[in-house]
């Protein structure tokens, strides 16, 4: 007969520490005055931008529209307009590997002229498309191209904050590898209004161009509204609450209420343990974490439904045993499946930690740290609760037997 695994034995200072964590992490949130937001709860300016010199400018006088779109294997010239034939002039790296012979072919396009051809021996495929201008080539306004050869040197995280200083509180982050040198630059919505003309974008750049950091390409640039940003809080907020909801009438009408309850109490538990979680660490609370959380949610109420099964399977097969005996049993007797199943999925969670960057780590550290809680929480709240519930409907029936 397989050994029975008594944990009922620590479900009671498993409580304890879970309501320690649980209260620590909420005073910590209002200590530290709430969640590290990122700019999709906060209103203000987010810029991607990659120090990257130019490699040249084109501009357009032909007849009708020329727009530029750029791959890793090609840079495309599409023509269009009213009287105009639309066509796509396709420039691939492959017929062009080096920016020389990729300007020479440019130029042979009608009304495109190239201007500031700096490196003609560069690799075409180091080329960089900033979106800080539009697509669209006009006559008088030239449309950036950058590039970026693999020896760049990289630029430190503190040069580029010391450069935004005179701008106020000012947010960097790196993304990607130092030898990438892009940064993503974050600013609130109180310091975009500081100023008689506030801080658009461009003085951003300025500010790195002047301090002599190198050429900036800027290839992501967003503004979140105040209102859209209150918005979207309440969405998820909303969103938190009827996934809650839905699970409590999913496991009523698949088991009991005590069992509903039971869940929604350990995944209630799995949301405070990530909320303690991201306020320590500081991590950037944005719609990524929110993917997490969700997911977290979802993982543990899957292995919680697992255990509940067994135990009325169990529950049939040993109608007279006591409450206790049951959980002890039905936990140990899916114990393997849940090693095997969460440490396979952590393998994977592991290597995406390893391997990314930027909000895909902060994503793949909140699956690890919400895989263990969602385990813990399953063994020790979820199975503790229906425990407790049916010690107290014992008590109240002892207590009319009495009375009678």
């Amino acid at each position: 007969m397989k050994r029975i695994i008594h944990f009922s034995r620590f479900f009671l200072p498993a409580a304890v520490v879970s309501v320690i964590i649980a209260v620590s992490g909420i005073v910590s949130y209002v200590a530290m005055g709430g969640f590290n937001l990122g700019v999709d709860f906060q209103a203000g300016l987010i810029q991607e931008i990659q120090f990257a010199p130019t490699a040249f400018r084109l501009t357009y006088n032909g007849p009708g529209n020329a727009s530029i779109s750029l791959s890793r294997s090609s840079l495309d010239i599409v023509i269009s307009g009213a009287g105009v034939d639309e066509y796509t002039h396709r420039f691939a790296f492959s017929a062009y590997p080096v920016q020389g012979d990729l300007v020479r072919a440019l130029r042979g396009v009608e009304g495109l002229n190239v201007t500031d051809a700096a490196s003609a021996g560069a690799s075409s495929a180091w080329l960089i498309q900033s979106a800080q201008s539009s697509p669209v080539l006009d006559p008088s306004n030239p449309f950036v191209v950058h590039y970026l050869p693999p020896d760049a040197a990289p630029i430190r995280i503190e040069d580029v904050r010391a450069s935004l200083l005179p701008l106020g509180t000012v947010s960097v982050q790196v993304l990607g590898t130092p030898a990438e040198r892009r940064f993503m630059i974050r600013m609130e919505d109180s310091e975009l209004g500081r100023g008689a003309g506030g801080i658009p974008s461009e003085k951003i750049v300025l500010a790195l161009e002047s301090a002599r950091l190198g050429e900036v390409a800027v290839t992501r640039s967003d503004y979140v509204g105040s209102r859209f940003s209150k918005q979207l809080s309440d969405q998820a907020g909303l969103l938190m609450s009827m996934t809650l909801l839905l699970i409590l009438a999913y496991c009523t009408i698949r088991f009991r209420i005590q069992y509903a309850v039971g869940a929604v109490l350990a995944i209630v538990h799995d949301a405070l343990i990530m909320v303690a979680f991201v306020v320590w660490s500081r991590m950037e609370f944005n719609t990524i974490t929110i993917a997490a959380i969700l997911t977290i949610l979802g993982y543990s109420i899957n292995d919680t439904v697992v255990v509940f099964d067994r135990m009325k399977e169990t529950r049939r097969m040993f109608p007279d045993d006591s409450t206790v005996n049951i959980l002890d049993r039905a936990i140990t007797e899916t114990l393997s499946r849940t090693i095997i199943t969460t440490f396979t999925t952590m393998l994977a969670v592991i290597f995406l930690y390893i391997f990314t960057t930027g909000s895909m780590k902060d994503f793949a550290l909140c699956l690890l740290v919400g895989m263990l809680s969602g385990v813990y929480s399953t063994i020790f709240i979820a199975s503790n609760f229906v425990l407790s519930w049916d010690k107290r409907a014992q008590k109240r029936e002892k207590k009319k037997l009495g009375n009678r």
